[in-house]
């Protein structure tokens, strides 16, 4: 731009053509990233724990002009099947910031206990429990051992703002009893809407009727766990939530899919200067503007000539 004195008129052309200072690139952005949950527990030898949600890390970071970033969104674990066990989830990425998948959930696969640690861990048999990553998300809940092993309450999977909730008591008679709720997730406005991210999937329950309650999954997108006569669920889109665990009996004896992760970044005003994802723009003026950039899959943040939105 060239040097000299300017009229009101003419700065405010050059702002329209972007070609004033206030259009420099920010050295700072905001961002959230959240990894894909793990699946939940496979049933059919015993019950299966709640799939661990999806590592959860936010805060500020320097970003370099010109520079282009790139953006991973990990997806979701699967749920056990039979004497398959489940998958963690993937992990989510940007830049030089990685959040871990979580830990899916335990399940008896005929020879041993097995059970997944993550970003959140997998709810869990006994006292066998996944474990999270510290600052994160944390472990899953314990689960109630009834009968020389026989695990009838599993533990709920961990969620980035709680531990799973353990299984309590149950047992093959007339007893009640309930397997554990998923772990809470965090809540962000990152995107200007108040929205949970993280939560852990709700463990399986052996035994079915009535008496016996399944774990919910935790607010953040945690999957219900299953009952042998009532289905589950999976952990939601884009929330990072644990899988469901699974009951005992068929056709409600495979663990429930984790959900994908999601990255979102922002910069302060209403000048966008980089390209990737959905581009929104939040806030109501006076307070200020932020443009965000919402990944639900993978891409690159790149810079662009700088637009007003």
């Amino acid at each position: 731009m060239a040097q000299g004195i300017f009229t009101l008129r003419q700065v405010n052309q050059a702002i329209r053509q972007g070609a004033w200072s206030a259009f420099n690139p920010p050295q700072f952005v905001e961002y959230l990233v959240v990894a894909g949950g793990g699946g939940g527990g496979s049933g059919s030898n015993l019950a299966g724990g709640g799939g661990g949600a999806g590592g959860l890390l936010t805060g500020i970071v320097t970003v370099t002009a010109g520079t282009s970033y790139t953006v991973t969104v990990g997806g979701g674990g699967n749920g056990g099947s039979g004497n398959t066990i489940g998958t963690n989830g993937d992990a989510s990425v940007f830049g030089s910031i990685s959040s871990a998948g979580g830990g899916f959930g335990y399940q008896y696969n005929g020879a041993t206990v097995v059970v997944g640690s993550g970003g959140n861990g997998g709810g869990g048999f006994s006292s066998t429990i996944g474990s999270g990553v510290s600052g994160q998300g944390n472990a899953g809940g314990t689960g109630l051992e009834f009968n020389s092993g026989n695990n009838v309450a599993a533990g709920g999977g961990g969620g980035a703002g709680t531990v799973g909730l353990a299984g309590t008591s149950a047992s093959y008679a007339s007893a009640s009893g309930a397997s554990g709720n998923g772990g809470a997730g965090i809540a962000s406005a990152i995107t200007g809407t108040v929205t949970a991210y993280a939560g852990g999937g709700g463990g399986g329950i052996r035994n079915n009727g009535t008496v016996y309650t399944v774990g919910a999954g935790g607010v953040g997108g945690g999957g219900t766990g299953t009952r042998g006569d009532i289905a589950g669920s999976a952990g939601s889109v884009n929330s990072g939530g644990g899988g469901g665990g699974a009951g005992y009996q068929s056709p409600y004896n495979v663990g429930l899919s984790g959900g994908s992760g999601i990255v979102v970044v922002r910069y302060p005003g209403s000048v966008q200067f980089y390209t990737g994802g959905t581009v929104s723009l939040s806030g109501i003026s006076p307070n200020g503007y932020f443009v965000v950039h919402t990944f639900t899959a993978s891409g690159t943040l790149a810079p662009t000539t700088p637009t007003t939105l």
